[in-house]
């Protein structure tokens, strides 16, 4: 059993749900991306999603957008981003996913990548603008490396689409399923919470396996109700804005510190 796996399974047999932050590695730098993951981790956490920087962030908002333009002038990108994950596995056992876009990973080579990121220990790889129809050759070099790759579906997906992601997640390891709230960017603020859990849960009951809800998610309430029906939330944005406008790295941990401790609290109650 994976480590993904094993986590929802520990989460669902004790009717807790998961927490994935999202952050950017390279911002500020790439030393401080280790310490403020190991601070998200620390204060409860359970799995970290590891964005490696893009110049052309589609899916992503203005905070998210601005740390990836941060982060590469630090020197971020996939290299930067599996050196972090290998630090983290080091002393951690959580679930690691690689967040990013596909055009870094064509440069480099998808075996390269997927082998390098295995070699880090990396749990997953979510691609965002990588569609479920064209992603074959991915899962397939990452399933014969213990990896996952983890489908994004929204309120705008298709039947063909569900169907795509079910057929996926019969065939390949796939950890669970990121449903994207709103029909926009990272940090939307239309998230209505309460539709979102909805219409994931009943994703879950088709495709059969864990599903999270993302976009939007920035409060322990919103977290709490966005994951009522379904496994669990993303925060990124508003982790993102932490590390932003944090002054130094000790106050930059201290904020992400307090809002994944308050996320977590909301989600336990």
């Amino acid at each position: 059993m994976s480590r993904i796996d094993a986590l929802f399974a520990e989460r669902a047999a004790r009717g807790r749900k998961v927490l994935v932050a999202y952050l950017c590695v390279g911002d500020p730098t790439i030393d401080e991306s280790l310490a403020i993951a190991r601070a998200a981790l620390d204060a409860g956490a359970d799995i970290l999603e590891l964005g490696m920087p893009f110049s052309d962030p589609s899916a992503d908002g203005p905070a998210i957008a601005r740390a990836s333009e941060r982060a590469i002038r630090a020197g971020g990108g996939v290299d930067a981003t599996l050196k972090v994950a290998r630090a983290i596995r080091e002393k951690s056992d959580a679930p690691l996913v690689a967040f990013g876009y596909y055009n870094p990973l064509f440069v480099r080579g998808e075996a390269q990548t997927v082998a390098d990121a295995a070699a880090a220990g990396v749990d997953a790889l979510l691609i965002v603008d990588l569609p479920i129809e064209e992603a074959g050759p991915l899962r397939a070099d990452a399933a014969a490396k213990g990896l996952a790759v983890i489908p994004l579906l929204a309120p705008t997906s298709s039947p063909a689409r569900i169907a795509a992601a079910k057929g996926a997640a019969e065939r390949w390891p796939v950890g669970f399923a990121y449903y994207v709230s709103v029909a926009g960017v990272t940090g939307s603020k239309a998230l209505d919470a309460d539709d979102a859990s909805s219409r994931a849960a009943a994703l879950r009951k088709e495709l059969g396996v864990p599903v999270v809800v993302g976009f939007g998610v920035d409060s322990r309430e919103k977290a709490r109700a966005a994951a009522a029906g379904v496994d669990g939330v993303v925060v990124g944005t508003a982790l993102v804005r932490c590390v932003e406008d944090g002054r130094t790295l000790d106050d930059r941990v201290a904020r992400v510190r307090a809002l994944v401790t308050d996320l977590r609290a909301g989600l336990d109650r």
